[in-house]
């Protein structure tokens, strides 16, 4: 089954964020759209550049009122360790959450069993909690977040304008199509 569209599952998690830790749960995102970016685990090789990218298009992400929340199997202390020695990690300025018991990685469905850690996980959730995008893939394969702000833009486009519906490549600003039975076989 897909979660498009299901609401996000209660949860309370502990991240670090800004020097400090606090909590993070479904209802601390609830309010303004959520980008939840799962990676295996701190101090791998991929996920700094991850991290690094998600940090560098940060003010995007807020410019679009979302919250960005990069997750990992490790603890709350691992990240605060993570920020404060990894020169790419350094550069994040939004939470880091911590999911040892794995109740975020089951949840979203990103768990690898047999690792305990996490698959590349990326899921846009709405300002209710209803997941609006994901994509999952192979841990060897690194995102670009361009991407995510994309989908993002794309998701909040149609949201506000319900009846439309964003073409292949659609970037903020382009033309939409409006569904109708006088386009079907004409595009």
């Amino acid at each position: 089954m897909s979660l498009i569209n299901t609401t996000i599952k209660p949860f309370k998690a502990q991240a670090f964020h800004n020097g400090k830790f606090v909590e993070v749960s479904d209802a601390s995102m609830k309010g303004k759209w959520a980008v939840v970016i799962f990676m295996p685990a701190a101090f791998t090789f991929n996920c700094p550049t991850e991290v690094e990218d998600a940090a560098e298009h940060y003010a995007e992400f807020q410019k679009a009122g979302a919250e960005v929340y990069v997750v990992t199997t490790d603890t709350h202390f691992s990240h605060k360790v993570w920020h404060e020695t990894s020169p790419a990690v350094g550069k994040a300025k939004f939470p880091l959450v911590g999911d040892p018991t794995h109740q975020l990685t089951r949840a979203f469905d990103v768990h690898i069993e047999e690792a305990g850690l996490a698959l590349r996980g990326t899921f846009i959730i709405n300002p209710e909690g209803v997941i609006k995008t994901l994509e999952i893939h192979d841990n060897a394969i690194a995102r670009d977040v361009t991407e995510t702000l994309r989908k993002l833009r794309a998701a909040q486009y149609v949201a506000a304008h319900p009846g439309e519906v964003c073409p292949a490549k659609w970037k903020e600003g382009n033309k939409t199509i409006a569904p109708s039975i006088d386009l079907v076989g004409k595009i």
